[in-house]
């Protein structure tokens, strides 16, 4: 039996990704006006029929799955990023929390979803994990120093102080504004790598596995 094609990918393509845009389009909107889209609400705002949203996404995850922000980059830094730890970290979460004051709302959206145990969200379709391999490669540069096993749970303890779960805590318990909220968050994340390093000196270099 072969594979079904996806609706949009058959006959008037173009049309027919343009409409997908739309409904996408409108689910972001819809999210960043505090809802939680429905395919019926989409269809609403997009000014497409129900019935041919449903035709692209059968349920309400998909839909939310296909609009939640996709951000396929390998690194957030520049050609010419820095070599000094500190420094490719500190660009690395400019830029990552530029991106999520960017998408905020549609990651709370899906931190809310993915804690919803009574619903169909508790996968990480909306949690990918992406940082984690961002602030991989901004440590790179202390390979040699740390195991890959090391850089990986420092990657880990970092994004678990610099991501959407902190910023919510420091803005809606913490009660900071969002610009303090990301300099606490950067200057935790900068303490983190700080003791790490500190910890590292004096032991003998990890040797790099081939």
């Amino acid at each position: 039996m072969g594979m079904s094609i996806p609706y949009e990918r058959s006959g008037r393509t173009r049309q027919k990704l343009r409409t997908r845009d739309a409904l996408i389009a409108a689910t972001r909107e819809l999210v960043a006006e505090g809802l939680t889209p429905t395919v019926e609400s989409a269809a609403a705002r997009a000014q497409i029929s129900r019935t041919a949203a449903y035709r692209y996404f059968t349920n309400q995850r998909a839909l939310l799955i296909a609009a939640h922000p996709e951000i396929d980059r390998k690194s957030l830094l520049g050609a010419n990023a820095p070599h000094d730890p500190a420094a490719r970290l500190g660009a690395a979460l400019e830029e990552f929390h530029r991106i999520m004051l960017d998408t905020e709302a549609q990651l709370r959206l899906a931190l809310r979803l993915s804690l919803d145990r009574d619903g169909d969200y508790g996968d990480p379709m909306l949690r990918r994990g992406r940082a984690i391999g961002w602030f991989e490669d901004a440590l790179a540069p202390l390979l040699g120093r740390l195991s890959k096993q090391e850089i990986r749970r420092l990657a880990l303890a970092i994004r678990s102080a610099a991501g959407i779960e902190a910023l919510v805590w420091l803005t809606d318990v913490g009660r900071l504004s969002r610009a303090d909220a990301v300099e606490l968050m950067k200057e935790s994340a900068q303490a983190v790598l700080r003791s790490a390093i500190a910890d590292s000196k004096g032991r003998r270099p990890a040797k790099k596995r081939t």
